[in-house]
């Protein structure tokens, strides 16, 4: 399975987060299948590359909760049309 989620870079006190596509087996800073935007929370910055998200997302990607909700704010899903349920803890269904 396949999900979307940041990957630190930057220095000490300076984090940078790339967001990418990666198998959910690897680690966070493991290898990753593609680069797809990036986020500074220091300067409050996205870039986000919409049609690699939007493929990955048609394929069955799921994007962590993070993930979910730096490309809410950057109005991605209103493309995608596709509302993914944010898990909570603690809840089973039956």
């Amino acid at each position: 399975m396949v999900k979307l989620r940041l990957k630190r870079c930057g220095r000490k006190q300076q984090a940078i987060y790339r967001i990418v596509a990666i198998d959910v087996r690897s680690r966070r800073e493991g290898r990753d299948l593609r680069k797809v935007g990036f986020y500074d929370p220091i300067k409050n910055q996205t870039y986000s590359n919409a049609s690699a998200i939007l493929y990955f997302l048609e394929k069955g990607a799921q994007p962590t909760g993070t993930v979910y909700d730096i490309l809410r704010k950057a109005e991605l899903f209103k493309e995608f049309r596709v509302s993914f349920d944010k898990k909570i803890k603690g809840t089973q269904e039956s």
